[in-house]
Parts: structure tokens; C-alpha cells; sequence
């Protein structure tokens, strides 16, 4: 058996019931974020070194902030607020800030900026903090000590949900109450534990996906096919957002956290699409295994020194998770039964998948690689990709791999192109209407 998470978005029924509890516990969070916020940058000056959320755990637990929610919830915010800090700590650009904190923007008479309230956080409730009454689609969720009436009671906010009609709410492991800014209404999200039967994998062919800049991804299929993902919408969320956020008067205030949270989806997107459409392309294809290249050491050359990609080649790598969707990508093949393994990327670029030469000097332009040995002309980035396919640092010896004598290079040279559109996914070039953010 196969174990998979899924999650769903459900609307409360009874709203109106349950909102001021609810905002008392998004107010919480966003206070105890604050109060932990505020000893990670205490900790980062005296020490150089990022508490991580277990030392958070034992400095706050008995902080009066960490009783405002349940303690699991409390767990959930210092384990986010910790997994921000270690993402600001491994950027390598000067221009990211540590995490803000969370605070709205009120204006006195004056019209001087004071501030006066939290944001309403999004509040999580794992396995201890609910109940879950199946038959009327209810949920409780226990309050945090400080919002009990009587300490050593249970006491929980009742929530009443309404799902898609096909959704059926079985195994729930967590909850958590997400405020929706633009409709002004809280909403959950129900994460439920399922067991499938282990899928048989569609077949034994291979595929290999190189991951990059201009193209965000690159896929080689051993069919002699190839399909290009250029990173357009990504690159342009890239620019249009760090420049609104800078902007905003506070970057830690609710217009720049507005815009943050925005991005954060737009890419969360980006990668889920993405990563079920290649899935799809391999199940049809017959692919068992997923050959994708690792990264590791991407940003250092081979001296451990940061690599110059220039200006924009810097700003668009920093961006991009690509650690974040190879997980996503793992995720989804695995429920189609297909391995995602990952491959040393090494002299990938530089090797002609069609006769198996190296040469520094081959890739002339971004786009374009030319082989002076055999005089095939392809695009770089599926190049790339067919080797990571062919794993040719496992299979290569002193002399050039053996790739099977003469191969036709057609395919390499015009790969399917499918641009990402935000209604739909990703779709044939042909189809999709770009558009600004």
C-alpha cells in the first residue's frame, strides 16, 4: 500500500459563529511569530547562529504568547517561522531580508503610520487539537489556554464545513484555518491521510528532465521526443513582485505580506502544474523511471565559489526552488508507480548526446549546441536532458559512451514547446495567450 496525503479547501458554513474565535487564534499566531521572531534575531546577533524550531520549542513553551494556541499549533508556527529564517540564511542574495514581522498598518488622526493589530496567521491544528465528526462534516479544534474559559476544560471552536460534492473527508490529519484577505472570510483546509493500492510502473522506458534558467525545465524521452518548459510566467512573477513588495512603506506590513503570500502561490502552482503534466507525458510514454539532474552545488563553481550566471541569470536562479518541485515531482510519480531518481549533472552540458564528445566550446549560443565531431545541431537544454536520461556519468568510462551508433537528431533540435497558462496549466505554445502578472 501506497501512502498519500491530499488536501482540500472547504468553506465554513457557519461563518459568522465562529469567525471571532477564529481571529483571536490568527491574531495569536501572527504574536507568537513576533515573540519568536524577535529572540531567532537576538539569538543571530549574539551568536551568528539561527535557532532552529526545537530550541524555539524549549526557549517559548512557556512563554505566555506560545498558550494562545493549541500547543501543536504553537509547534507549527515556530517550526515555520524557522524553516523562513534557514531560507533567508542559505540565500546568496544581498537584496533578501530576514523574516518581518507580522503587524497591520493603521494611521492615527495625524495620518502618522502606528501599529496597532496584528494579521490574522494562518493557524494549524494537527492530530491532538481535532475532532472530527464525519456524519455533519464538523470539526473541533481546542482552543489555546489563553482563550479557554474554564483551563482544564476541552474546549474547541466548532466548525461546520462544506466541500465539493465528490470530496469525501476521511483520515483527516490536519487542519488549518487560512484567512482569505480578498473575500474577507476564514476557510479551511482539510489534509486527509489515504492508502492506495502500490501502482505498477506504466513501463521501463526513462526519462531525463534537466532543470534551468531559460528553460525551467527540459525533458528527453528515450521515444526519441523532447518537450521544453520555458520559466516566462515564473521569470515575470520574479521581477513584478520584489518590485511592488519594495514599494510597500512596511516589508513586514499586510500590503507587502498580501504580496508575498500571492507569489508564494503563483509559484506553488507553477510547480504542481508542471509537475503533473510531465507525469502525464511519462505515463503516456511508458516511462518507469525519472532520471532529473541534481543540483547540489548549482550556485558554486568548482573552487566553492558563487558562480556569476550575470544580472538577470542571478536574480531568476535565486528564485527558483528547484529543490522544492523535484519533491513535488517525486510526490506525483510515485502515486503513478514511477521512480524519480537523481543523477549527477556533471559535464551534461558539455557532452553531444549524439556521439558522446566532450567539448567546452560546443554550446554557442543559450540555445544552441553544435558537436564539431559529428556536426549535429540541437537545442542545449534538451542536450542536456537526453544525457541525464542516458545517467552518462554512471555509464561513462575514459573513452565516449557507447550511445548506440548512429542516432537521428530531429527531435533534439525541435522539442514540443507548452507554455504555462493560469487557468489551465501547461499547454501547447499554440494555445496559451500570455499575459503580465
Amino acid at each position: 500500500m501506497l501512502e498519500v496525503h491530499r488536501t482540500y479547501r472547504a468553506k465554513i458554513r457557519n461563518h459568522s459563529q465562529v469567525e471571532e474565535s477564529l481571529d483571536r487564534h490568527g491574531w495569536s499566531a501572527s504574536k507568537l511569530w513576533n515573540v519568536a521572531n524577535y529572540h531567532s534575531r537576538e539569538v543571530w546577533e549574539e551568536t551568528g547562529e539561527i535557532p532552529d524550531h526545537e530550541e524555539l520549542k524549549d526557549e517559548l513553551k512557556t512563554h505566555p504568547k506560545y498558550k494562545g494556541l493549541h500547543s501543536q499549533s504553537s509547534q507549527r508556527v515556530l517550526e515555520e517561522l524557522a524553516e523562513a529564517f534557514n531560507s533567508w540564511y542559505a540565500s546568496d542574495d544581498d537584496r533578501d531580508n530576514p523574516p518581518g514581522y507580522r503587524k497591520e498598518n493603521y494611521y492615527n488622526d495625524e495620518g502618522r503610520r502606528v501599529h496597532e493589530e496584528h494579521p490574522r496567521s494562518t493557524v494549524t491544528w494537527k492530530q491532538n487539537g481535532i475532532r472530527h465528526d464525519t456524519k455533519n462534516n464538523r470539526v473541533r479544534l481546542s482552543k489555546g489556554a489563553n482563550h479557554k474559559e474554564h483551563p482544564k476544560a476541552w474546549e474547541y471552536i466548532l466548525v461546520e464545513y462544506e466541500t465539493r460534492p465528490d470530496v469525501e473527508v476521511e483520515n483527516l490529519q490536519q487542519v488549518r484555518a487560512v484567512y482569505d484577505q480578498a473575500k474577507g472570510r476564514w476557510e479551511l483546509h482539510l489534509v486527509c491521510k489515504d492508502e492506495i493500492e502500490t501502482p505498477n510502473a506504466p513501463g521501463d522506458e526513462t526519462a531525463g528532465i534537466d532543470l534551468g534558467i531559460s528553460n525551467f525545465a527540459a525533458v528527453a524521452y528515450s521515444t526519441e521526443d523532447a518537450d521544453l518548459y520555458p520559466g516566462n510566467r515564473l521569470k515575470q512573477d520574479g521581477y513584478y513582485f520584489p518590485k511592488e513588495i519594495a514599494k510597500c512603506d512596511d516589508s513586514g506590513g499586510e500590503r507587502a505580506t498580501r504580496f508575498h503570500a500571492k507569489w508564494s502561490e503563483r509559484r506553488t502552482h507553477f510547480f504542481h502544474s508542471l509537475a503533473k503534466h510531465i507525469v502525464q507525458r511519462c505515463v503516456e510514454k511508458a516511462v518507469g523511471q525519472i532520471n532529473v539532474g541534481d543540483l547540489e552545488g548549482v550556485r558554486e563553481d568548482e573552487n566553492s565559489e558563487s558562480k556569476n550566471w550575470g544580472k538577470h541569470g542571478n536574480l531568476d536562479l535565486h528564485g527558483w526552488a528547484f529543490d522544492r518541485f523535484t519533491s513535488i515531482l517525486e510526490y506525483k510519480a510515485k502515486v503513478e508507480g514511477i521512480e524519480v531518481v537523481e543523477v549527477s549533472e556533471r559535464d551534461t552540458s558539455k557532452t553531444c548526446c549524439a556521439c558522446g564528445r566532450e567539448n567546452d566550446s560546443q554550446r554557442v549560443e543559450r540555445g544552441l549546441y553544435v558537436c564539431e565531431d559529428c556536426d549535429a545541431a540541437f537545442n542545449a537544454d534538451v542536450n542536456g536532458a537526453e544525457n541525464i536520461r542516458l545517467d552518462i556519468n554512471e555509464s561513462n568510462s575514459e573513452s565516449a559512451p557507447d550511445l548506440g551508433g548512429d542516432r537521428s537528431t530531429g527531435w533534439l533540435a525541435q522539442p514540443a514547446v507548452h507554455l504555462y497558462d493560469l487557468s489551465r496549466g501547461f499547454q501547447p505554445r499554440a494555445e496559451v495567450v500570455d499575459c503580465k502578472p
